[in-house]
């Protein structure tokens, strides 16, 4: 070899090597922080407002769609008796199958109305009571509330622990916390077994699945879900229309409210906290739209549990989406 092609050698003098355990260490990259876009446009969807138009627009196009459909329904059955009646009146059969069922499915969400109104007009009896401190409007509201669950077999102890104790109790605070202990205590661990299932859900295929609107559609539908259970658990058993009307005003509300927000104690304290939130920002989208899902669920507890939380402790969402989170985004969701 050449002295031309050796290796050249340059030393420092003054300035030692470089090694592993002395070099300097690699500035972290600045992620953005998550945000939640999920969940923040499952609730710009749901909490908007529909303008006159657009509703007068959709109800007349869902007419026309309709006349059209019936009218052709009509000639086609005509025809086809005029050519075969034994086929014209097979058809007529069927359409009439269709029209029993489209009423059976009208009657099933008129029902899922009445139920919810019906456990809405409960609470606002019940605040009204505790206002007047009124012990004769306590018992009516105590009793309606024996009566809406007495089919409930996994209520039948706290029903009769009600009946045994009730009659020591002589003013309305404490006639509705007693009944409020012994009837919805059940009823509230099962509607945060909910809110938990779908903080869970959403978190994790936001965190897993990297494919644009996914998350969007799985927030949807998971906080659909959760909330038509949770009016079913306290015995308002929402059907299609009724939970997207439930899912609308809880939302509408916590857009109003500014709670739909990320930046608060409740999202820094599981976003912040966690390795993998830091390290990717998926992660970290997961436990932001988990714990923003939390929320939706214990907003939709108050809406449609049938007494306001009194006596009892109001769920703590930071509660409720670190158990969620558990085991998912590192120790700091698996808190208790």
């Amino acid at each position: 070899m050449t002295e031309r092609n050796r290796p050249v050698l340059i030393e420092l003098e003054g300035e030692p090597a470089a090694t592993p355990d002395t070099a300097p260490p690699v500035p972290d990259p600045e992620l953005p922080a998550p945000t939640g876009q999920a969940m923040q446009t499952v609730a710009a969807l749901a909490g908007r407002r529909r303008s006159r138009i657009g509703r007068m627009f959709w109800g007349a196009v869902v007419a026309l769609l309709g006349f059209v459909i019936s009218l052709a329904a009509w000639n086609y059955v005509t025809a086809l008796l005029a050519a075969n009646p034994v086929l014209g009146w097979v058809a007529t059969g069927l359409i009439g199958l269709v029209l029993l069922s489209l009423l059976v499915i009208a009657l099933r969400e008129a029902a899922s109305f009445f139920r919810l109104g019906r456990l809405d007009a409960l609470r606002q009896r019940a605040e009204t009571a505790l206002a007047g401190d009124d012990l004769a409007a306590a018992r009516r509201v105590s009793d309606d509330l024996v009566a809406l669950y007495s089919g409930r077999a996994e209520l039948r102890w706290g029903r009769e622990k009600l009946a045994e104790r009730r009659g020591d109790v002589f003013d309305a605070d404490g006639l509705l916390q007693l009944t409020e202990a012994e009837l919805l205590t059940p009823l509230d661990a099962a509607a945060q077994a909910q809110v938990e299932a779908a903080a869970r859900q959403v978190a994790t295929v936001t965190a897993l699945v990297p494919i644009a609107l996914v998350d969007v559609f799985t927030a949807l539908t998971a906080n659909l879900r959760m909330i038509r259970r949770i009016a079913e658990v306290y015995g308002g058993r929402a059907g299609t229309l009724g939970a997207w009307r439930l899912t609308r005003a809880v939302l509408t509300h916590l857009v109003a409210t500014g709670a739909v927000a990320v930046g608060d104690d409740l999202i820094g304290s599981l976003a912040g906290g966690s390795i993998l939130s830091k390290v990717s920002r998926r992660f970290g989208e997961g436990i932001v739209n988990g714990a923003l899902t939390a929320r939706v669920g214990v907003a939709a507890m108050e809406v449609c549990r049938p007494l306001p939380f009194h006596k009892s402790t109001r769920p703590s969402v930071t509660r409720i989406g670190r158990r969620a989170l558990a085991g998912l985004f590192g120790d700091k969701g698996s808190g208790g």
